[in-house]
């Protein structure tokens, strides 16, 4: 038999020398290269739920509301500074022959325009509504961010805890499939000793491939529910990670007076429906600006003459000052300024409806969340001796079953009852852990 020597792996130079770019940069700074990563990412659910506030597509769209709200507000606060601009203009006309000269729209052949322009709006000196009204959306937009932040926990909680319990099924599954086999070689040997039918054997092969198919499709969903979380707290698609599991992790629910004075106290839900409120009122405020008079101050100074230069022939300086005011009186619109009165009225009236439901939906999502976690608390115990006596039935059958007392079939329909007893129990601890968050969400402190 011939047999080659394996080559060696050659590592291309580019890659040798990037390596030792690195290192020696490394050395520079008075740093250590920094050890390659050891494993998967490893993360709990609050931080979880901090990279889905980071990343999640929800916040992201209210971050950029809330940026779009800052912009206004500066907007309105310049509106209510002085405003300075640069004229430069020139007009050419052709006169009639005459020695007067006739021209259209100007005052001689050549009109030349260059000033600077001072303009400031008085109104907004003394009315400060239409800056307010930029702040509280500036105000709204920033509860917002936190109601789109308590938005994706939901989410992010159900997948959380999806994962974890997907992990725990196919730990079961595992465990499952190894008491096939025990089961099945029980089966061999009695049959080898004639003790049992050959159907004996046939039943247990059918329930170990019955049991490596569950263990299959276990592995696909945990598969499926990291793809799920990943979407939400990755800027790109990844599956390389695990996340702590904290079903076991022992917490009691908090009382409900406790966990109500902490919701409305920290509800941004309430919260942004409130500074609606505010915002709406404001508006009503600038909708009564219509019936006012507008007045305005420009000031300009610069050239305005026949000819660009700083004297005239006769030595005389071209260049003036000049300040005008405006006073705008409103008279008559078609009723349109009472209409956008009446309007903001009804925004107004809708924002307190808009606040009540609010405040009537915290009530009733923290009453629902409460009993969803006080019931999945209750329940743990009895899965958890429901498990238990599953397993003792189980050990009881097999031993019946060596004794010739029971038949395969028990022992295989005993195995699936302990199967579906241990999923049951983990699949209790995942609801109460995510009923637990939810409601820990709604109180805020999560």
């Amino acid at each position: 038999m011939n047999m080659t020597a394996r080559k060696p792996r050659l590592i291309p130079n580019t890659v040798r020398l990037q390596g030792l770019l690195l290192a020696l940069a490394s050395l520079a700074f008075g740093q250590t290269p920094a050890p390659p990563a050891s494993g998967p990412l490893t993360l709990d659910l609050p931080q979880a739920l901090a990279r889905a506030r980071q990343f999640g597509g929800q916040v992201q769209s209210a971050n950029l509301s809330l940026s779009q709200a800052t912009q206004d507000r500066v907007q309105a606060r310049a509106a209510t500074l002085p405003q300075a601009t640069a004229l430069s203009q020139y007009i050419y006309t052709q006169g009639n022959g005459s020695s007067t000269g006739a021209f259209v729209g100007a005052n001689g052949v050549h009109v030349f325009t260059e000033q600077g322009l001072v303009h400031q709006e008085v109104n907004p000196l003394f009315m400060k509504a239409e800056q307010q009204r930029a702040a509280a959306a500036e105000a709204v937009a920033r509860a917002k961010v936190d109601v789109a932040s308590r938005g994706i926990n939901a989410v992010v909680i159900q997948s959380y805890y999806a994962i974890a319990a997907a992990i725990r099924r196919l730990e079961n599954v595992n465990q499952s499939v190894t008491e096939a086999r025990q089961f099945l070689d029980v089966t061999q040997k009695l049959e080898g000793g004639g003790e049992v039918a050959h159907a004996d054997v046939i039943k247990a092969q059918l329930q170990l491939r019955q049991r490596l198919t569950d263990q299959n499709e276990a592995q696909t969903n945990i598969i499926k529910a990291k793809i799920a979380l990943a979407v939400l707290i990755f800027p790109d698609l990844q599956t390389d990670f695990s996340v702590k599991d904290d079903l076991d992790q022992a917490e009691l629910v908090p009382p409900l007076p406790e966990a109500r004075a902490q919701a409305v106290a920290s509800s941004p839900d309430v919260k942004a429906a409130s500074l609606a409120v505010n915002q709406a009122g404001l508006d009503v405020t600038v909708a009564h600006y219509g019936y006012l008079p507008t007045v305005s101050l420009d000031f300009a100074y610069g050239l305005n003459a026949n000819q660009f230069a700083l004297h005239d022939p006769e030595g005389q300086l071209l260049p003036g000052v000049s300040a005008q005011v405006n006073v705008n009186i409103p008279v008559w619109n078609w009723g349109t300024t009472k209409s956008k009165v009446t309007q903001a009225q009804l925004r107004q009236d809708q924002a307190k409806l808009d606040l009540l439901l609010a405040q009537r939906q915290l009530q009733a999502g923290l009453a629902t969340a409460h009993a969803e976690a006080e019931a999945a608390l209750g329940q743990v115990a009895f899965l958890r001796e429901g498990e238990s006596l599953a397993v003792q039935n189980l050990q009881l059958t097999l031993l019946r079953y060596e004794a010739g007392e029971a038949t395969a079939f028990e022992v295989t329909d005993t195995q699936s009852s302990v199967k579906q007893a241990r999923d049951a129990y983990d699949d209790g601890l995942a609801r109460y852990r995510a009923a637990l968050a939810n409601l820990r969400t709604l109180m805020g402190t999560l």
